[in-house]
């Protein structure tokens, strides 16, 4: 079989995404030119989407311990926190851009199955998903094809699979024309000590490779999505996965059946990079190797390749490390939920992953070299101050004219995409399936949902406004993390912690790397602060659309997926408005500051202006008060500012309940007071 693959050299390794350095250290490592398979293991596993190598370095500056934490960043699948009463949760968000922004259903689809999969392979129940979406403009065609696409993709698969989508944001600028973001994430609970870690532990137990057969569609994902999306990406149709929820639903049944049998040593998502990921990382994780035989994985088409079988990201599989002699507990479980389980290898303790097929052995490579903080590569990038700064430097607010007619100000305003109604967007989603949603009829800052059993809730929000981070990426980053923390709070939660999702331009582009590196120092500053360590997430570079006479990177977006701890249900509050004569007041300074507005980039077409006034300290002062004032019983509702500025946010108010306002007059001070009232604003 090996002679029917190309010669390997140089050119081979680039086509593969390898730089010529690359190829050197991999001939280095192993002492001989790699075959065909081995190269195409390290294009995957070294690839900017499995291994950081561009961003690995920055990210470890990022608080990953205290509070709540179990898990923190890169221990396992996903984070971890405690929530008392003996339960954790699990939680992770991660990117699935260039599929969707190619094949928007599927692409979507199989984005929200991997995320869960993240959370179930640890042995917790996923029990709500959430999402951040990112589209062009929505005048034009392709735009709006995307939308509906990654729409139903979202909603078809979680419908079918019975999780409940109850949070998320939805952007639009044009920025993202041709490079989509879309963002998934995924919340479970478990018990304390019952959670299943991605390791391969104990030379000679059994590998088993579960749920779907392996396929063609998904090979070379991983690589696909550490490249630049151009012109003719739409030839990589086949790297776009193809999902099915029906067989994911299966899939967690069985696996947390399984997990209860005490026969399953380790567990792993096959997710990017297939095989190829999950072999390699569980084996590392451990210190030990694998030997797998590649005839024994159950496969769709006839014939495929061992680099095919390694690489393919084909949905809804799994690989398990079962303690020998415990086989046909495993084999049980999974012949009762009608999924396939084959054994294709076992563990060993050479440290080394050995693949066969057909009787001969086509890779043998050091587990350790594949993986992140082993033998991957890892860079220091150049990074400089984007030229574009200068303009938002030169802004100067007194240019900006008064309306003449603020009554038609506040009505183009409201007409924004940005600020318009998304129920269109959210009723196409399941929100009660297993009846823990709390947020569906009586809306809060952020989605509530109740773990049956206590008297819990979880308080999860995804924010991140990247007009703030385009103009200032540190500031705007810490933005995006108070803002997240602000939803949390104002619906009576206490912030816990992060999973991030960090969409960016090229790194190779000094001017991108650099909006990347001020946001991980604002993100950092902004954690410590709240208290909030980065459990993981993901890192999503090269979104920036390549024409032929230019190239578009999108806004810096680092989405902050944070959850929050609801102790006692006493202390759950809504945004609406509740009685006639209630008193609203302002908390905080209101200042004079339109700056990246909504109302500045919509009304007035400005895109280049500063990140709009922001003090870390004076935040945690007001979130502070807020937590305070809801525990005392103090507050009817709460509802934080944001985009639209105060205007929006008293509108949001009205929409989630029958009362209106009523403003006499605007005051500059702290605590502004006002009244509800029946009726119009």
């Amino acid at each position: 079989m090996q002679s029917t693959l190309p010669a390997v050299n140089v050119e081979v390794a680039g086509q593969l995404g390898l730089s010529p350095e690359e190829y050197d250290r991999i001939r280095e490592t192993l002492g001989r030119t790699p075959t065909f398979t081995e190269l195409s293991i390290f294009s995957v596993m070294w690839s900017e989407h499995c291994s950081y190598k561009n961003s690995i370095r920055w990210l470890k500056t990022l608080p990953r311990d205290g509070g709540r934490l179990l898990v923190g960043a890169g221990e396992e699948n996903a984070g971890l926190v405690d929530i008392g009463q003996g339960l954790a949760c699990a939680f992770k968000i991660e990117s699935h851009n260039h599929p969707s922004a190619i094949e928007p259903y599927q692409g979507a689809a199989t984005g929200v199955g991997g995320i869960h999969r993240d959370i179930f392979t640890m042995g917790a129940r996923p029990i709500a998903a959430l999402n951040s979406l990112r589209f062009g403009n929505l005048d034009s065609s392709h735009t709006r094809h995307l939308m509906d696409g990654v729409v139903r993709g979202i909603g078809d698969y979680g419908n079918c699979f019975g999780v409940p989508t109850i949070g998320g944001e939805v952007y639009f600028n044009d920025c993202y024309n041709q490079n989509i973001l879309v963002n998934a994430m995924s919340v479970g609970i478990v018990r304390t000590g019952e959670t299943v870690s991605a390791c391969a532990d104990g030379p000679g137990n059994p590998v088993f490779i579960v749920g779907s057969r392996t396929g063609k569609d998904g090979i070379h994902g991983a690589t696909f999505a550490s490249a630049d999306l151009t012109e003719d990406s739409a030839q990589d149709l086949p790297s776009v996965q193809v999902g099915d929820p029906f067989q994911e639903k299966l899939l967690l049944e069985a696996s947390l059946e399984a997990i209860k049998t005490g026969a399953v040593v380790g567990m792993q998502d096959m997710g990017a990079a297939g095989i190829s990921c999950s072999t390699s990382e569980m084996s590392a994780k451990s210190g030990t190797g694998m030997r797998i035989d590649l005839d024994k994985a159950p496969t769709r088409q006839a014939n495929m390749l061992a680099w095919e079988i390694m690489l393919s990201e084909s949905q809804e599989r799994m690989l398990i490390v079962c303690k020998k002699g415990r086989e046909a507990e495993l084999l049980a479980v999974f012949e009762k939920w009608d999924l396939e389980c084959a054994q294709i290898g076992e563990v060993t303790d050479t440290g080394l992953l050995e693949v066969y097929s057909h009787g001969e052995k086509v890779a043998e490579i050091p587990s350790q070299v594949l993986v992140l903080g082993g033998g991957a590569p890892v860079y220091e990038r150049e990074y400089k101050r984007p030229a574009y700064m200068d303009l938002i430097d030169a802004f100067d607010q007194t240019t900006i004219a008064e309306p003449n007619d603020y009554h038609a100000a506040a009505l183009k305003l409201a007409s924004s995409p940005n600020l318009v109604s998304r129920r269109w967007v959210y009723e196409q989603y399941d929100s009660m399936v297993r009846t823990n949603s709390q947020s569906t009829n009586a809306p809060s800052d952020a989605a509530i949902v109740r773990v049956k059993g206590t008297r819990k809730s979880l308080a999860l929000t995804v924010d991140c406004n990247s007009s703030y981070v385009y103009a200032d990426p540190h500031k705007g980053t810490m933005i995006a993390v108070a803002e997240a923390a602000r939803n949390i709070v104002c619906s009576g939660g206490e912030p816990v912690a992060i999973t991030n999702c960090l969409n960016f331009g090229n790194p190779y582009n000094p001017e991108a790397f650099y909006q990347f590196v001020h946001a991980i120092k604002g993100m950092g500053e902004a954690c410590r602060r709240f208290g909030t360590p980065v459990t993981g997430g993901n890192v999503s570079f090269y979104n920036q659309s390549v024409y032929k006479d230019r190239t578009e990177p999108v806004y810096p977006t680092p989405t902050i997926g944070m959850v929050g701890v609801l102790d006692d249900p006493a202390w759950r509050t809504t945004l609406s408005f509740k009685e006639e004569g209630d008193l609203i007041y302002l908390v905080g300074p209101a200042t004079d500051d339109l700056h990246s507005s909504e109302y500045l980039q919509f009304v007035h077409g400005v895109k280049h202006s500063p990140a709009p006034w922001f003090d870390l300290e004076e935040e945690v002062k007001v979130q502070d008060a807020i937590s305070e004032l809801i525990r005392k019983g103090m507050l009817r509702s709460a509802h934080d500012v944001s985009e639209g500025g105060l205007f929006i946010c008293l509108l949001e108010k009205t929409y989630a309940g029958k009362l209106g306002f009523s403003i006499p007059a605007f005051h500059k001070t702290p605590f502004y007071s006002a009244k509800a009232r029946a009726g119009r604003c």
